[in-house]
Order: C-alpha cells, then structure tokens, then sequence
C-alpha cells in the first residue's frame, strides 16, 4: 500500500515550475547579498567570523574572494531555474549555500536554513526532466510525470516548519503581544503604515494571526474547499512579511510552494499549456525504493527531533539559547545585551579590559552581549589571540541581558573562565546564570 502511494505517477507540472522558480530565487539571493551589502558586512569586513561551534574550517574566503564565491552561487541559481546540468549545479549550490549558512552566526535566519535543506532535497528530484536544457540536449530523459513522493516530501517539510513556528509562539510574551508591539516600534518610522503598526488591536491581530496562520496553513491548503481561501491569505500574509520585515526570497518561496498543493492539471494549464497533461497514474516502483525510504525516513525523525530538544535542557530556551538554533523559532524574541570582557595574564596576573571594537563588528558585538554561544567563542578567539603572542590568558566576562524588555539580569558567571571551559552540545552550560534570579 506504502509503495503504491509513494511510487504512482502524478503529473510533473507542480515540480517543474517549482524549478524554475527555485532556481531564480537562488540567484536573486546570491546576488542580491552582493548588491545590497549583505557579503561586505557579513563576510568581508569581520576579521572574525562566529561559525556553527566545531566547524572552524569553515572561514571565509580572503579579500574579494567572497564576491566571487556568491557570484558563482548565483550562476548556479541560472542553471537551476535553465535546467542546465540540473544535478551537479544543484548539488554545487546546495554545499556552497550550507558553508556560508554554517560560517557565520551574526545573521542567523531560519530562511537560511530552510533553504540549505531544500536545496539538498532538490538534488534527489527529476526536476528537470521537462521544460530543461538537459531534456532539450538528452531527450531520453524528458518526462511528463513524477513519482508522487516528490510531493509529498515538500508537504510533510512544510507541515514540520510551520507547525514547530506556530507552537513557539504559544508563550506569555507572544500572546500578550509584548514581542509584536516591540518588533514594530522598529517600524514606526515606515512611511505610511508606521504609525498604522503602532496601533494595540493589529498588534493582537498579527500576534494570533500568526500562531493560527502557521498552524493551519498547510492542512487548510491540503483541504479543497479551503484551498483558494488560504492561497490568497498567504499572499496578504507573506507580502505584509516581505514588506514589514525585509525577509529576503523567504514569502516568495513560500507562495511557491502553493504549487504542490493544487491540482497538477490547474498548475499545467496556467503555467505550461503546451506540455502534455499526464494522467495514467502508473505505479513504477523504481531499483531505488529501499535507500530512498530509509533516507527520507531517517531525514524526517531528525527534523522532528531537533526542535525538541531543547525541552531537555535545563532553563528557557528564550534564556540560554540552547537548543534555539535549528527548530523553526522564527521572530520569538528581541534580546538586548551589554558585556565586557576581561583578559587576564596567567602567568602575571595583568587584567587588560579588551575593547571590542578592535575585534567585532557593531553586529557581531551585539551577539556577543546577548547569546552564550557567541560569548564562548569569542572567549576562545581571545585565547588563541594572546597564544599566538605567547601569553597564556583567562577570560571574565560581565554580561547583562534583558529579553522582550524586561529589566537586565546576570547572563554569565563572571568568575568563570570562559577561555578554559568546554561547550557543551547536547546538555546545559552552569556557566550561563539562571533566568530566574533573586
């Protein structure tokens, strides 16, 4: 029954159009991070660089090598939407999209994130067997139909995503609508709606519209008689996103995905009326069944795990941080942080108040005031610093935070020595003091 389900063929409309539209945004990121400063600020000014704890091999590259890295990211992203070399240009891209997401942490996104995993997903599906250079060059591999799994894995990621969003939300700072009323004092200065933002009842509606939205988006999308209702939903709700918060391809990629839930013959009639509509509905169970499962499987009890996790670390995640990164907690939270960190010379005794401005950006300093991973390895970074000149240090740090405007407590144990302690990966740090403090 499994079989028959994953392995019958459905019309390849939905997918092939998706390529196209992935591919174009994947470019539009690429380049647009180069047009608009994002590379420069990111990746080319910072002489350092917070990557994902355990992958210091990852660095950007020196002078202007990173222009170059995002150019040929983007020229991927043609070769995508073209269909031209689809695998190997999907793969390149999907690698090199992951090490920059995986090389710096000053500009964390979930978006980011989503968008290394579907590239990698992309790479396992035949989507460039019509409507491609590679069908027009080989034509034995051009198709009109698709296993129906290459559905159903955007429907079950989709459903993972926006229902872990919209569960994070369900916390007393979110439905009092404290975050919502200070993310858009941020925006009080728009034209035209700034003012319009301030206003209580659409801090309320934008509050609980969120938490409803993200919930039921994709079952109301699966649901016909719901389906056009929550497509156009969606379009007011990403491009209100897209304008208000400047998320970069995100809500546009997100309309995209709109294609996989409506009927492949209305997808093909609208977008690609000269290709032949199939509807055989041939169950092909193909050589590659067993890994595929197996992949698939074990890829989808990981995304589910991983948002969970930090339920078995000690304290709130809002707090600690642990456990935040990789489990879909999108906009939950403003953080604001003031640290100073001291070296002191083991062997003299000397205590030297570093100044961050010699190390950090104003943007890297800002997580290195707020998230207890940051503060460790920038703690490090100043150990290997003063190795490198021959003196064995200790770092202090005096850190003091306030989340979603509540009075500034304690973050970090400033008699810790923060250059010679270990991370912790799966369990809680004792050197991040408690949220809850007298």
């Amino acid at each position: 029954m499994l079989n028959k389900w994953l392995f019958k063929h459905i019309d390849n409309s939905s997918l092939i159009v998706f390529r196209i539209i992935f591919g174009l945004l994947c470019f539009l990121e690429s380049v647009g991070a180069i047009i608009t400063g994002w590379v420069k600020m990111t990746l080319v000014d910072p002489k350092f660089t917070f990557n994902f704890i355990g992958l210091d091999f990852l660095q950007p590259l020196p002078g202007n090598g990173m222009y170059v890295y995002y150019a040929v990211m983007g020229f991927f992203g043609l070769f995508i939407m073209l269909g031209y070399k689809y695998r190997f240009s999907m793969l390149c891209f999907a690698i090199m999209w992951s090490a920059t997401y995986l090389m710096q942490k000053a500009s964390y996104n979930n978006h980011y994130y989503l968008l290394m995993l579907l590239s990698f997903i992309m790479i396992f599906l035949p989507a460039h067997k019509y409507a491609s250079i590679d069908a027009k060059l080989n034509p034995n591999i051009k198709s009109i139909s698709m296993p129906n799994w290459c559905k159903w894995v955007f429907v079950i990621q989709l459903f993972i995503v926006y229902t872990y969003a919209s569960v994070a939300k369900i916390y007393p700072d979110w439905l009092d609508t404290t975050v919502i009323e200070l993310l858009m004092k941020g925006k009080r200065n728009y034209a035209i709606v700034g003012e319009f933002l301030q206003q209580k009842w659409i801090h309320y509606i934008l509050a609980y519209g969120g938490i409803l939205f993200d919930g039921l988006v994709i079952p109301l999308l699966l649901f016909k008689p719901t389906r056009k209702y929550i497509f156009f939903i969606s379009i007011f709700f990403h491009l209100f996103n897209s304008i208000v918060f400047q998320i970069g391809i995100f809500p546009y990629l997100s309309l995209a995905f709109t294609l996989f839930f409506f009927e492949p013959e209305t997808i093909q009639k609208i977008f690609l009326k000269k290709k032949p509509f199939y509807k055989l509905e041939e169950i092909i169970i193909s050589s590659y069944k067993k890994p595929l499962v197996v992949l698939f499987s074990i890829y989808f009890l990981i995304q589910i795990c991983l948002p969970l996790r930090h339920h078995f670390i000690e304290d709130s995640v809002l707090w600690t941080e642990e456990g935040h990164r990789l489990s879909w907690r999108m906009m939950l939270r403003l953080k604001s942080g003031y640290a100073t960190y001291e070296v002191k010379n083991r062997n003299t005794g000397k205590t030297t108040k570093v100044n961050l401005d010699d190390y950090l950006t104003k943007k890297q300093q800002r997580l290195a005031a707020s998230k207890p991973d940051a503060i460790w390895q920038f703690s490090q970074y100043l150990k290997k610093e003063y190795q490198s000149k021959g003196e064995d240090i200790s770092v202090f740090v005096k850190c003091n935070l306030s989340v979603n405007g509540k009075p500034y407590k304690k973050l970090i144990n400033s008699e810790i020595d923060l250059a010679n302690v270990e991370w912790h990966y799966f369990k809680h740090s004792n050197w991040i003091l408690p949220s809850k403090q007298e």
